[in-house]
């Protein structure tokens, strides 16, 4: 490509391999040694772990390594002990695998998490490789993730951005004063907004359904019902994502009888949409995707629970612009960031999220609904007990009669209140702009030589 690069940022352990190429390189044609080429490249790499779950930190066995990096060994000058070395805790341990993260640590001069608090899990679980550090000054700071503003805000609320914001506010999403007038648009034409967007989900929703039922060859009345399932006028809660296990899809289903209660209320009815994919060999994370749809074809939910299939950024984009809630209940503290939420609320969906992840530090008791208070078990079953019993209660107590509670001309004001909230706090915070900024600012100049580089006072 021509590029001599200034900066190699490693997103995950995955491209650990990229300084080694690197090293290579500049011994090849600069001529320099091994440990002048580590010590420079080293300088110049900047490391994200996104991961705070073991199965997400590749490793692979010696016979592996020496059949791909032995040639690269040999023209770096390392043996397969040196090699080995470089992706181990302790290089002479000859029983340990090669892990991927570990090369991308030792090969970067910066590093940092995806969220606040998981750049405390990272200090922690990577603490073995500062042994004579105290934790707090494992240099692993955190930079929260961010999505792309123009990818996911839909082009009806676009119109209400470009009235309320300031000139030119696209270009400076990063910046909190270019939020500071949301909360000026009136409640009704919000709302009204709102509900086109969620028309439109429910009639996304219902023709691909009917087409999903259709193909599995399930009866005509079966089709038609789903024709006309879902309910603009219901609390409706989206749920979309990989069913990997910690993610616990299935956790408002926990208490069936009480699933039922909230589902089939006669007064204040809700409404769930679920979709995403499980991997093909997580025989767990296929099970609970396999138990949502079950229920969807249960007579007593027909038209109240949905599951989507094929899950893609085109159902997605129908998701997170149209539904009233978005709910989000991974094991704490297993959630590195999670960006589906962010996606969220620049639609003015409300999140209804465990306290993990970005939602740790976005919370702020008005701007969405917390799961629980943040705390964690050492027993899976217990801590999933616990949060399945802290969901209904918030959805029982908070959520169902905040949007239900209406004025004369229909509008429920307090959760409007509460949607423009989410919006003016959390849109400037969470986007790719900032994030950018951030990366460029904390990581990219410091590792190009500008500035020195202290992670652990970003935000």
């Amino acid at each position: 490509m021509g590029i001599t690069p200034s900066v190699v940022h490693m997103n995950e352990g995955h491209s650990a391999f990229a300084p080694l190429e690197y090293v290579r390189q500049l011994m090849h044609e600069d001529g320099r040694s091994y440990d002048d080429a580590v010590r420079d490249v080293s300088a110049m790499s900047v490391f994200t772990t996104h991961t705070p779950v073991a199965a997400g930190h590749d490793r692979f066995d010696s016979s592996l390594i020496e059949e791909h990096l032995g040639p690269l060994g040999d023209m770096i000058g390392l043996d397969h002990n040196g090699i080995m070395g470089l992706g181990r805790v302790d290089p002479q341990n000859s029983d340990e695998s090669f892990c991927m993260t570990v090369l991308a640590f030792k090969m970067s001069s910066c590093a940092n998490a995806v969220s606040n608090l998981h750049g405390v899990v990272s200090r922690r679980m990577c603490s073995h490789l500062w042994p004579w550090k105290i934790e707090k000054e494992i240099p692993v700071g955190h930079i929260t993730n961010g999505v792309h503003v123009p990818t996911w805000l839909s082009g009806q609320m676009r119109v209400l951005y470009d009235r309320v914001l300031p000139g030119g506010w696209s270009n400076r999403t990063g910046e909190p004063e270019v939020w500071s007038d949301f909360e000026k648009i009136s409640p009704g034409e919000l709302w009204e907004t709102h509900q086109s967007l969620k028309n439109r989900l429910i009639q996304f929703a219902r023709v691909n359904a009917a087409n999903q039922a259709q193909r599995r060859g399930e009866n005509p009345e079966q089709i038609e019902r789903l024709q006309s399932a879902l309910d603009p006028r219901m609390l409706t809660v989206g749920f979309a994502r990989r069913f990997a296990p910690y993610k616990r899809a299935d956790m408002i289903l926990r208490d069936l009888s009480e699933f039922r209660k909230i589902i089939l209320d006669s007064e204040r009815p809700v409404q769930l949409i679920f979709a995403g994919k499980s991997h093909p060999a997580d025989e767990n994370g296929k099970a609970i995707l396999q138990r949502i749809f079950k229920l969807m074809q249960a007579p007593e939910f027909k038209g109240r629970v949905l599951f989507l299939e094929d899950y893609d950024i085109n159902l997605a984009r129908h998701l997170v612009q149209g539904v009233d809630v978005w709910l989000n209940n991974p094991r704490r503290p297993l959630e590195a960031s999670g960006t589906s939420g962010q996606k969220v609320v620049l639609n003015g969906g409300l999140n209804c999220s465990i306290l993990d992840g970005w939602w740790a530090e976005a919370f702020d008791g008005e701007n969405g609904f917390a799961i629980g208070e943040g705390r964690s078990h050492s027993n899976n079953d217990v801590q999933d007990e616990r949060d399945a019993v802290a969901l209904h209660d918030v959805l029982v107590n908070e959520v169902i009669p905040l949007y239900y509670d209406r004025d004369d001309d229909d509008l429920p004001q307090a959760w409007i209140q509460r949607m423009k909230r989410a919006v003016r706090t959390l849109g400037w915070r969470f986007n790719a702009d900032r994030m950018v900024m951030d990366y460029v600012q904390s990581t990219y100049v410091p590792a190009a030589g500008g500035v020195s580089c202290d992670l652990n006072s970003v935000h």
